[in-house]
């Protein structure tokens, strides 16, 4: 099982990959940040400066509807943010 689940490409992590050379990825919870230094460099061949993690937490909601009580469940992630050596990038997108 890879440590690295998917890339995260919205504006934010687009614009902070442009200007500063850092990438945005959700990874396996139980993963550190040697295991995801090691697995980026592995996957895109590139060198890491450093490694930032956010734990983000279950989100549970409940709404009243006509049905009655509704309740969901949005699943926690961990969230990596790599930052590459200068003149260095990750291109997402050539896999298409």
């Amino acid at each position: 099982m890879s440590i690295l689940i998917k890339p995260i490409i919205t504006e934010k992590a687009t614009n902070d990959s442009e200007l500063y050379n850092r990438f945005t990825f959700v990874v396996e919870k139980k993963a550190n940040k040697l295991e995801i230094k090691d697995a980026v460099e592995k996957a895109y061949g590139v060198s890491i400066l450093s490694v930032k993690t956010l734990n983000y937490p279950i989100q549970r909601n409940t709404k009243f509807t006509k049905k009655g009580l509704v309740t969901g469940v949005k699943s926690g992630y961990k969230k990596a943010i790599v930052q590459v050596a200068e003149g260095e990038s990750i291109d997402f997108y050539n896999n298409l």
